[in-house]
């Protein structure tokens, strides 16, 4: 982690200046301008200060100043509020810059007395459909560039103004009941409309891909092969991991090499942390989430695996290896993907590795197929939701391309980038306010800042912006955003960003923390109610177990104080109350105690935040959801 930090405090790394993407492990790099000057505090009771700051600059200007000026300084401070997202945008949008919500949908806007700059619509503009309203915003929002002076003074002076109430006092009366129906009229219109983000050029089409499967099955090696196939590894590092690995005598090892950076990881010749990698498909900006493998280290693929949105199950395809990958007791191959279908992801790509050791065998791949398939179901997978391929990264077959060698020639499917952009997106949602659980933490020294790392699983942000930080509940401002390793102005659901903070100290920051909108706190507990589904065990559950508690990226330990019911599994009904332990494959409702408080709600509100699972003994017991906060902090 120092290491990185150093890396982020190099010139080549600053604002203007040309990113290395190059993949990297738990964090993602976060960049400053060399020459910022050292942060003072934020002082978020200053708001009437700075009004009247503003106010006194606009007074001066009207002195001296001829009458077409000081019209044109004071349209720059025109803006309108989004009814969604209450984001302050410019009177010259059409339809609001965070969400993409329409500023005049299907409602016929009324004439104002004040000077609000609302254009009326011609008769024109009306009948014209509803996506030619969209306004065509470039690319520039993720150009790096800060943003226009006049537009971050136009928001700040319009806040200052709403909060005294001298902006819009004509809308005391009919005014509220006018917005609530152009509020209403609006949320029905989103639902009618196409997805803001496609159409906007400066949002990417961003997949989070994790890497899983059983310790050994090759997991880093593939992701490594595809960067560098794809060009995110040029040829004269590629020499130099291969240099490198024989040097220790693990030539094999080379792909694998460019996201295990770690000494450790090189000399144990095992994945320990997730590493990120991001490649562009056809289709897709993706991000990978190389997932260790071995069974101590399940903890770590929990927390970095939950951000996927697909996954890409690998398996060994040599004698021997896929069999002990689906073993009851330590095989790995069964607990990922029972994990990865915990996380919510439904659609999977299982990649029959390593074929080349058995010649490519069309029967031992039918073999793998139906014992896993029949596996797959069990959990909960569809068939028409799993793509299956037989492959060779060391030997670059069926990775980007058709395979080359004529023993793959009885294969028709689809190559492992091809199945990637046959992936479909899983819905975002924009209009919830911001929500990112914290993955990683850097501490940049120069600056006094701190980059949280994660994915953002509701709203969107920008830079300028102020959030919560939680469970330590303290306020902090944007500084920047990187999205993809590159800079941006604005990230939103679904991508995998590193936020910049500033004006909060570094103790307040940690993983398995949130950050969310000042206003939408999220819930903060140590006491919950679960309903879960209880998997192979050899030992009851009982009242008084002590087990290891994850959600997200926190975990902290915990002890069952309560066995509600069990369930039925088809119909969820109560078939006993308050039993005495709980066995294999049974559903049930528990309650537990955590030793500490995490960020956490009910699955019914926020299914990233409510998803659970229970480990002892260095298996995964349990897993399940939130039904239930007991006690929370807010």
């Amino acid at each position: 982690m120092e290491f990185l930090a150093f890396l982020l405090e190099k010139p080549e790394y600053q604002s203007g200046s040309e990113l290395v993407d190059m993949p990297h492990k738990g964090g993602y790099r976060a960049h400053f301008e060399d020459d910022y000057d050292a942060y003072e505090d934020y002082d978020y009771d200053s708001g009437d200060d700075y009004g009247d700051e503003l106010l006194e600059k606009d007074k001066t200007l009207h002195q001296g100043k001829d009458t077409k000026a000081v019209a044109k300084h004071e349209a720059a401070f025109i803006v309108w509020r989004c009814p969604i997202c209450t984001y302050d945008n410019e009177d010259s949008l059409t339809a609001c810059e965070m969400c993409g919500v329409l500023r005049n949908p299907l409602v016929k806007p009324s004439s104002r007395s004040h000077s609000s700059g609302d254009n009326v619509s011609t008769e024109k503009e009306r009948s014209a459909p509803v996506e030619s309203k969209l306004p065509a915003r470039g690319a520039d929002r993720c150009s790096g560039l800060p943003e226009d002076d006049s537009l971050v003074i136009s928001r700040k002076k319009t806040s200052v103004a709403s909060n005294s109430g001298t902006l819009n006092s004509s809308h005391s009366g009919s005014g509220k009941a006018k917005a609530d129906v152009e509020t209403k009229s609006t949320s029905d219109n989103l639902k009618k409309q196409k997805a803001p983000e496609k159409q906007d050029k400066g949002i990417s089409n961003q997949l989070n891909l994790a890497v899983v499967g059983h310790v050994d099955s090759g997991k880093s090696t593939l992701s490594g092969r595809l960067l560098h196939l794809l060009g995110r590894i040029s040829q004269k590092e590629m020499h130099k991991y291969a240099e490198e690995a024989k040097q220790h005598g693990k030539g094999s090892f080379a792909y694998a090499w460019a996201l295990d950076e770690s000494p450790e990881e090189r000399e144990r010749g095992i994945t320990m942390t997730v590493g990120v990698a991001f490649l562009k498909s056809r289709k897709y900006d993706v991000v990978l989430l190389d997932s260790p493998g071995h069974r101590d280290l399940v903890p770590n693929m929990i927390s970095g695996a939950t951000q996927a949105d697909a996954a890409i199950l690998v398996i060994d395809g040599s004698i021997g290896s896929f069999e002990g990958g689906m073993d009851a007791t330590r095989g790995q191959t069964r607990e990922h993907a029972q994990l990865i279908r915990s996380f919510g992801v439904d659609q999977i790509i299982v990649v029959a590795n390593k074929m080349d050791v058995v010649g490519y065998s069309e029967e031992r791949y039918d073999a793998i197929k139906q014992k896993l398939g029949t596996f797959l179901r069990s959990c909960g997978y569809k068939d028409s939701s799993v793509t299956y391929i037989p492959a060779s990264a060391m030997e670059n077959q069926n990775l980007i391309e058709k395979p080359s060698d004529e023993r793959l020639s009885w294969y028709e499917g689809p190559s492992i980038l091809e199945a990637i952009d046959s992936i479909q997106l899983p819905a975002r949602d924009y209009s919830k306010p911001l929500l990112m659980p914290i993955c990683d933490v850097i501490k940049l020294n120069s600056q006094n800042q701190i980059s949280a790392c994660g994915k953002l699983e509701t709203g969107a942000i920008r830079a300028g912006d102020k959030v919560l930080v939680l469970p330590s509940k303290e306020r902090a401002k944007v500084h920047s955003l990187l999205r993809d390793s590159h800079p941006c102005n604005v990230a939103r659901a679904g991508d995998n960003a590193t936020i910049v903070l500033q004006g909060i100290d570094e103790n307040h920051v940690t993983a398995g923390g949130v950050i969310c909108h000042p206003d939408f706190p999220v819930k903060i507990s140590s006491c919950l109610e679960l309903k879960i589904l209880v998997l192979d065990i050899s030992t009851p559950i009982l009242i008084g177990s002590q087990m290891e508690f994850h959600i997200h990226h926190a975990k902290t330990a915990a002890r069952v104080s309560k066995i509600v019911s069990v369930l039925d599994p088809k119909t969820g009904n109560v078939t006993k109350k308050s039993p005495r332990c709980l066995l294999s494959k049974q559903n049930a409702i528990i309650e537990l105690i955590l030793d500490e408080t995490v960020c956490v709600d009910e699955y019914s509100k926020c299914r990233a935040l409510g998803r659970v699972f229970l480990r002892a003994s260095g298996r995964t017991i349990a897993m399940g959801i939130v039904t239930h906060v007991t006690e929370s902090e807010w």
